[in-house]
């Protein structure tokens, strides 16, 4: 069996809240997110084709051509507008996004391109700072010394 509780609910319910310390008070740990406004980090990248663009492997232009068509922003190809900038410097190819772009991205369609062109054997793609991806030769010549 129930017992029913002493004091009407009502009676209850203002006892409580007049306990209670002011509403206002956060709750630990719960914070609200506050939107940052202001100018967004833009960081820039570079792909160096230097090696085989000397060679005549690739054109460094076709490479341009490329991140253009295929960079995705917002999960959209061809929609680079403001957030993403593709130029080219002879064979430097710079890329200038803001805050959300990852640079493991231009390495995935670096490789994508070499694929494409059948150059997947021969070249790979290497980072030789943390802003720059660079497209060097497989050393071939290395392992000759076992014969």
């Amino acid at each position: 069996f129930w017992l029913k509780p002493l004091w009407p609910e009502r009676i209850r319910l203002t006892l409580l809240d007049s306990a209670a310390p002011s509403r206002a008070m956060a709750i630990k740990g719960l914070k609200k997110k506050v939107a940052v406004k202001g100018k967004k980090a833009l960081l820039k990248y570079t792909v160096d084709c230097q090696q085989p663009a000397d060679d005549n492997i690739i054109e460094p232009k076709d490479l341009e051509k490329f991140f253009k068509d295929r960079i995705k922003v917002e999960g959209k190809t061809g929609n680079l507008g403001d957030k993403v900038t593709v130029s080219r410097e002879k064979s430097k190819i710079q890329v200038s996004a803001e805050a959300p772009f990852s640079k493991r991205y231009l390495k995935y369609l670096s490789k994508k391109y070499l694929k494409m062109q059948q150059l997947r054997d021969f070249l790979r793609v290497v980072a030789p700072n943390k802003t720059a991806y660079e497209l060097r030769y497989f050393n071939i010549n290395e392992d000759n010394d076992d014969e």
